[in-house]
């Protein structure tokens, strides 16, 4: 027993139990004392489907296997000495040793359905999208990369198609690539000179998916490009001004008393020239 005496009274003790408290826990407290570890590890093994079903029980003392039970030879097994007294013991036991035996159904093919619910039979639909690395004019090479993500199980095909026919040479992949949450991603990518006109397709097939998943890439030269965005942001551009055009106009007709009438053909003559204005924006 160890006891504290505290000349300077109550002040002197309270700084002491301050810096107790402060201390780190290793200083506090510290245990010389050695660490064992006693594992018991069970593992099923299937082969052929449900066919062939093994059971093994391992006894692992720090981090060294030194008895076993395998369902193959239906007795304990002692791996080291340190096991043998323990193997012999448990074998003599012939109704202990009988319901080792049954674990092959009660443990192995019981908990079977569970499992292949929760992994073999999971599916997640593969995300794909394709794109250039680099934005570069036409008859430059370029890589186009198809990112496929969030697919399970990790088993997919992944081709390339350029008008129709499947690229082979010039083919590029990262392989499975795991996020952490059961699912994957990969990327394919297929180095090319892009052609005007040219249609590149990227095809994955997975077991989730009924038919092949195709998304394409179409190569188009700067002008083209520009023509698209231009009457893209012409329609949209468009589509507002007939919106702020049908805003203003039922709210002046929301104070109108039902005798004063409306004036149906003055609305079909700004609803008209509202869409001329988006069809000639769109011609841009």
């Amino acid at each position: 027993m160890v006891c504290l005496w505290l000349p300077g009274g109550p002040c002197v003790a309270a700084v002491v139990l301050t810096l107790m408290v402060l201390s780190p826990p290793m200083a506090l407290v510290r245990d010389p004392r050695p660490r064992f570890l006693q594992q018991v590890k069970s593992e099923c093994r299937f082969s052929s489907g449900m066919e062939r079903v093994r059971y093994l029980q391992r006894h692992i003392y720090n981090q060294e296997e030194h008895l076993r039970f395998d369902s193959c030879v239906g007795r304990y097994q002692a791996v080291t000495e340190l096991g043998r007294i323990q193997a012999e013991y448990w074998n003599s036991q012939k109704g202990f040793l009988e319901q080792k035996r049954a674990k092959v159904d009660t443990f192995c093919r019981f908990n079977s359905a569970i499992v292949e619910i929760l992994t073999v039979q999971q599916r997640a639909e593969p995300k794909v999208t394709v794109y250039p690395t680099k934005t570069q004019p036409l008859d430059h090479h370029n890589l186009l990369v198809c990112s496929v993500s969030g697919f399970y199980p990790g088993h997919i095909e992944v081709r390339w198609f350029r008008n129709g026919q499947e690229e082979k040479t010039g083919v590029v992949s990262t392989g499975l690539i795991r996020n952490g949450d059961w699912t994957f991603q990969t990327l394919v990518m297929l180095e090319t000179v892009p052609q005007s006109g040219e249609v590149y397709t990227c095809q994955v097939e997975h077991p989730s998916l009924t038919s092949p998943a195709t998304v394409e890439w179409r190569a188009q030269s700067t002008s083209a490009q520009n023509k698209m965005l231009s009457g893209v942001g012409g329609f949209v551009l468009g589509l507002l001004f007939l919106g702020l055009g049908l805003f203003i106009y039922f709210r002046n007709q929301k104070g109108k008393e039902p005798g004063e009438g409306q004036d149906s053909t003055a609305f079909q003559g700004r609803s008209m020239a509202l869409f001329s204005g988006c069809h000639w924006l769109c011609e841009l």
